[in-house]
């Protein structure tokens, strides 16, 4: 073994021209970035009043802007396989990518949709949301809560040097053995996939125990349980799941390189091991993981359905406990995913049913978002038109969904295109459509004004229409027998349909571009786009009787709580008093200083996965012992808090006042 471990030039992407112009790709645009920040010299900005912050709201958006980071790439993925498929028929070489590289595709595309689009999406707009709906000044912890996003991008950081130096996995995003076990995948490839996980599921696991205790200590005076917003509820339940649901893939992944770094064969068949103890703990986190990605998005179409019909939520307690028993009965399902792998008849009826039930509380779910809108005055905003999109498509996915709960049926298209086409029809709906319709509506509290409707509305058509096309086509090949995951084929009746699916692609492709120009034309029209009142949908929970974007301490005064939608009952009943504006009315408020902990925890911990992945063991250690000295050293860190003077407070409450008077600063 050398001083470089398994790295030699080997390593450099000159194996293929595609993959070469991928790394390329990467490469120019990293130091495009690092160039024009150096050129406007940003970068004493963007470390201490972004990368060191402590602020939730902060770190929220940065979550948001890893997840679109990765959304591009990802799609970029998902364009080339349809790509090659559409152009597949024939012999062996038909197409334009060679077997392997196609099995990096689908492998990469999976885990950074799971891992590093959905979960940073949701991350961030919980972390952004939840503690101002609750009325708390920040979260339970913190510096934990930065720790937690560098980490999620350090797995994110993994995966993009994965395109530049060697190669990356190719057993698919649930890393099934024996497709990774060394002797099969002796590359770097599975090791990748292994350490990027793990970085970003230890920092996943710690935001679920963060927002837990945030949201069980950190409400204000009155704010009970049962008058928290439902996207508060929808958070702690999938901030429950994430505590629960993420360890048993940590266990998963480190066995699994326990298998591949030192010999162990917990999962290896043929020397006393067992490949399903891999898939009861892969699926142990993964259906509930189905759950943390959909439970939240449920949260914001009831914020948006309600504030955009101009009603409360019909039936808050039912939406309420619905959410706690989909997140029960999430844990109750997961071996419906290998009802082909030999389990009895009795135990397939078991896990068949259970996986029905969990349709019953979404199904009251609908019906209550249904009833809020019943004689309610809609107004068809760019979150309303997702939210009424989601409606139909996530029904439709649904029952889909039963069809597969069927073991008979399961087993006719259990590995077909059926069920890519229900995994996409329940997560781009469920979680892509929530978390857009969520930015929306949440974007002018977090910036002061509005994204443009016009372009949101392209957008939203052509995602909706692309989705129809691209995903549809794949629930008949699927009937007709398709399997997943296939390079070529030679069933020329296939290949209409995997046309028509790449289309889809293509319009999904002019959605995300409509996106991309959306936020240039809102930043470039912000003043026309500028709201001044903190309000802009006539909102009804607290983070709307703040300015926009909010100060660093959230509320100037604590708010006392006496009714669900307390800022909507203030505003219809005159209760909306102008605050002092003297300094001596208020106490000074303290709040986390800057740290470099979290960038330094998740630049140490990239480097200490990259030395795990090409086995440079000097450089493992090194990195491992800084990170245990700096945890350690942190402790012994006093001065961790500045006060924000009462004449800062003050001249805010002083703004809020002009903007409730119709007056701009």
């Amino acid at each position: 073994m050398t001083l470089l471990g398994k790295l030699s030039w080997d390593a450099l992407p000159f194996y293929s021209v595609i993959a070469f112009i991928a790394a390329m790709v990467v490469v120019v645009a990293a130091l495009l970035i690092a160039g024009i920040i150096t050129w406007y010299w940003k970068w004493p900005y963007l470390w201490k009043h972004w990368f060191t912050t402590q602020d939730h709201k902060k770190i929220g958006m940065m979550y948001i802007i890893l997840a679109f980071a990765m959304l591009a790439r990802a799609f970029i993925e998902a364009m080339m396989m349809r790509a090659q498929q559409a152009f597949g028929l024939g012999a062996e070489s038909a197409g334009y990518l060679p077997p392997e590289h196609f099995n990096q595709l689908f492998t990469t595309h999976g885990t950074l949709m799971i891992f590093f689009v959905a979960m940073p999406l949701l991350s961030g707009l919980i972390n952004f949301v939840v503690p101002l709906q609750i009325g708390a000044r920040d979260v339970a912890f913190p510096l934990v809560n930065l720790v937690s996003l560098w980490l999620t991008w350090a797995g994110g950081f993994l995966m993009m040097v994965s395109l530049v130096i060697g190669r990356f996995a190719t057993g698919g995003w649930s890393g099934y053995p024996p497709f990774t076990e060394l002797s099969l995948s002796p590359g770097v490839g599975v090791d990748y996939w292994i350490w990027a996980l793990m970085l970003s599921g230890i920092g996943t696991t710690l935001t679920g125990i963060n927002f837990v205790t945030t949201i069980w200590k950190m409400r204000a005076p009155g704010m009970t349980l049962m008058r928290m917003p439902l996207f508060c509820w929808t958070s702690l339940c999938t901030a429950l799941l994430m505590i629960y649901a993420l360890p048993p893939l940590t266990v998963a992944t480190g066995l699994l390189a326990l298998d591949r770094y030192a010999g162990f064969h917990f999962f290896t068949n043929d020397a006393g091991g067992n490949v399903m103890h891999y898939a009861n703990l892969f699926w142990l986190f993964g259906h509930p993981e189905v759950y943390i990605l959909i439970l939240p998005a449920f949260g914001v179409f009831s914020e948006v359905i309600s504030t955009f019909s101009g009603k409360k939520l019909f039936g808050y307690t039912s939406l309420v406990y619905a959410t706690m028993c989909i997140a029960v009965l999430s844990f109750t399902v997961w071996l419906h995913h290998f009802f082909t792998m030999g389990g009895t008849a009795d135990v397939n009826a078991f896990f068949g049913i259970m996986t029905m039930v969990i349709a019953v509380p979404t199904g009251v779910k609908i019906f209550d978002w249904l009833l809020t809108m019943w004689g309610g005055r809609i107004r068809l905003t760019v979150p309303m038109l997702y939210s009424l999109a989601f409606i139909v498509t996530f029904v439709l996915g649904g029952v889909s969904g039963v069809l597969l709960a069927i073991p008979p049926v399961d087993y006719m298209v259990h590995n077909t295109l059926f069920l890519v086409a229900h995994f996409h029809n329940m997560l781009i709906p469920g979680t892509l459509f929530g978390m857009f319709a969520g930015i929306h509506y949440w974007f002018p509290k977090a910036t002061g004004f509005r994204l443009d409707e016009k372009w949101g509305r392209r957008a939203f058509w052509f995602w909706v229409s692309g989705f129809y096309v691209a995903f549809m086509p794949l629930y008949i090949l699927g009937l007709m027998g398709m399997p997943r995951r296939m390079v070529t084929y030679e069933v020329e009746a296939w290949q209409a349909w995997l046309i028509a699916a790449a289309i889809g692609a293509i319009l999904i492709g002019l959605g995300i571009a409509c996106m991309f120009i959306m936020l240039y034309v809102s930043i470039r029209d912000r003043g026309r786009l500028q709201d001044v009142t903190g309000d802009p949908w006539d909102g009804r929970t607290l983070e709307w009787s703040i300015t926009s974007p909010p100060p660093e301490w959230n509320f100037d005064e604590v708010p006392v709580v006496t009714r669900r939608d307390e800022w909507w009952y203030r505003k219809q009943n005159g209760e909306m008093q102008q605050k002092s504006e003297d300094p001596g009315d208020y106490e000074p408020i303290d709040v986390p200083k800057w740290s470099l902990i979290g960038p330094s925890l998740g630049m140490v911990g990239t480097a200490f996965g990259f030395a795990m992945v090409w086995h440079v063991w000097w450089l493992a250690i090194l990195t491992g012992g800084i990170l245990v000295s700096m945890m350690i050293g942190r402790a012994f860190v006093k001065d961790r808090e500045r006060a924000i003077h009462t004449e800062i407070i003050a001249q805010h409450a002083r703004l809020w006042n002009m903007a409730q008077r119709g007056e701009h600063p």
